[in-house]
């Protein structure tokens, strides 16, 4: 079935559902829903939902149930994929959940957490430091991201290496359901063997099958002590055999592995006035390292800068420094998180955000520079990311002192398409993925056609239907499913 414009009645319905400061129609109230964090897209709706609780966004979606209404569930609006952004037919709603604010409790002997979609993941954090313990999910988007979006999306970030990804973070979920139904799973249970794990639908899901409410969340003892190091090495190969040692010698004490190539450094120096520069000659690329502790523990720092000398005695590493305050941590940490920033400024760039087995990394690094010079000849590949987990954002840039808006950025721009193929089929070849965490939103849904296994895409089809006959939510995102 087809979705249909909202009509005046159901509008006054919706606005009814509300009450008064529960919703947005003016155009200049609603222009913030309508953009995507990057400028990728730009669309328009007819009404911008802003429920204050659970039962809010259950009318909400009831109501668009009736009226066959498609909604556009919407966070903290900081997806890479265009996954929270409406169409530009206006007929949909966005259904903000910025509203449902609350931490519902935190649980500090169960190691839990209860909260509701639209909390940020920076306050989350805090309200699980506030009780001693440690929520793990690290973004550079914090302060703005919600705990919804972060489940809707998969989130990964910088401590996956030890922690996992968003879905292995959840105990519990609540969502209200496309017929308006709420499906209450907010169990903090480590384990329950109760048929099938309804809550992991949701998760990666993009809001395409319901709307998260609420979470209970896993929380970990806080860390004491740190060791933090930018360590300098040959390239992806010798990065990952530090990988493989570093993680032999102390096992789960290891919570960052990040890579940043020399021209992610260079960029950084050119753009991030102030960032730090550890080494006085640019190696082919720096490994920032992390190691955390539960309690302090003195001989750690000896340890690793032992590791450190017999490491760099094997070869594969030609320098180190060791952060010698909290305050050096975090510039080592700012260097890493800047990237992004820094080739934002610098100019265009073409983006992909893949993943591989960890030991076929430096494979994909030397065959995707070789292929990307003969597509794109002066070209910059800045391929940084979290190695420890096997995810790179594999990003190009034009040639130096390219202008922004020039007919060489131009040129550069037009043949993305050809350059994310390539990238993206090569990526396949190696047993990889297209997308290690920024999930599909828009921006991706023919790269899933084209990728995913067919079985796949026909069971997630399946579900799509099952759960949502009338294809009311957040249509266009993940899946296109026929008759839906």
């Amino acid at each position: 079935m087809s979705t249909r414009p909202p009509t005046p009645a159901a509008l006054a319905a919706l606005r009814a559902a509300l009450g008064p400061g529960g919703w947005l129609d003016a155009s200049g109230d609603v222009e913030p829903y309508l953009r995507d964090f990057r400028g990728l897209y730009r669309g328009a709706c007819a009404l911008v939902a802003r429920p204050k609780s659970v039962a809010e966004v259950a009318a909400v979606v009831g109501i668009c149930a009736r009226e066959r209404i498609a909604i556009v569930p919407h966070g903290g609006n900081t997806s890479y994929c265009g996954g929270a952004t409406p169409g530009a037919s206006g007929e949909e709603i966005v259904l903000s959940l910025g509203r449902l604010q609350r931490v519902r409790a935190v649980d500090g002997a169960g190691y839990s957490m209860t909260v509701d979609a639209g909390v940020t993941l920076a306050a989350a954090a805090a309200a699980a430091a506030a009780a001693g313990r440690l929520f793990p999910l690290s973004l550079g988007s914090e302060g703005s991201c919600q705990i919804g979006g972060n489940l809707s999306t998969n989130a990964g970030g910088t401590a996956v290496l030890r922690y996992g990804m968003m879905r292995e973070l959840v105990l519990g979920l609540e969502v209200v359901l496309p017929d308006g139904r709420v499906l209450d799973q907010l169990r903090s249970l480590r384990k329950d063997n109760t048929g099938y794990d309804v809550k992991q639908l949701f998760l990666g899901a993009e809001g395409t099958l319901g709307v998260i409410t609420g979470a209970c969340l896993k929380l970990f003892p806080r860390p004491a002590d740190y060791v933090t190091a930018l360590v300098a090495v040959g390239g992806m190969a010798e990065a990952v055999g530090l990988l493989g040692r570093v993680r032999d010698r102390f096992g789960d004490a290891v919570e960052g592995f990040e890579y940043v190539p020399a021209a992610a450094l260079a960029l950084a120096r050119e753009h991030l006035p102030g960032s730090v520069q550890p080494f006085s000659a640019t190696p082919p690329a720096l490994v920032l390292v992390e190691l955390a502790a539960p309690e302090p523990w003195p001989e750690l720092g000896a340890r690793f800068t032992e590791f450190l000398s017999e490491a760099s005695d094997r070869g594969g590493l030609t320098d180190a420094v060791v952060a010698k305050s909290g305050a050096e941590r975090e510039a080592f940490w700012a260097l890493r998180e800047g990237i992004p920033e820094a080739q934002t400024r610098a100019g265009a760039s073409i983006k992909h955000d893949v993943s591989l087995p960890v030991g076929r990394l430096a494979e994909f690094v030397a065959r995707a520079t070789t292929l990307l010079a003969g597509l794109q000849p002066g070209a910059r590949v800045v391929g940084y990311g979290h190695v420890g987990d096997g995810n790179l954002h594999f990003n190009l840039s034009p040639p130096p002192g390219t202008a922004r808006g020039s007919e060489v950025e131009r040129a550069f721009l037009a043949r993305a398409p050809e350059v994310q193929r390539a990238v993206h089929d090569l990526v396949a070849e190696l047993g990889g993925s297209f997308s290690a965490e920024h999930g599909i939103g828009r921006l991706k849904t023919g790269e899933l056609e084209r990728y995913e296994d067919a079985v796949a895409l026909d069971v997630m089809r399946a579900v799509k239907r099952a759960l949502d006959p009338l294809g009311i939510m957040n249509p266009g995102k993940v899946l296109a499913v026929p008759g839906a």
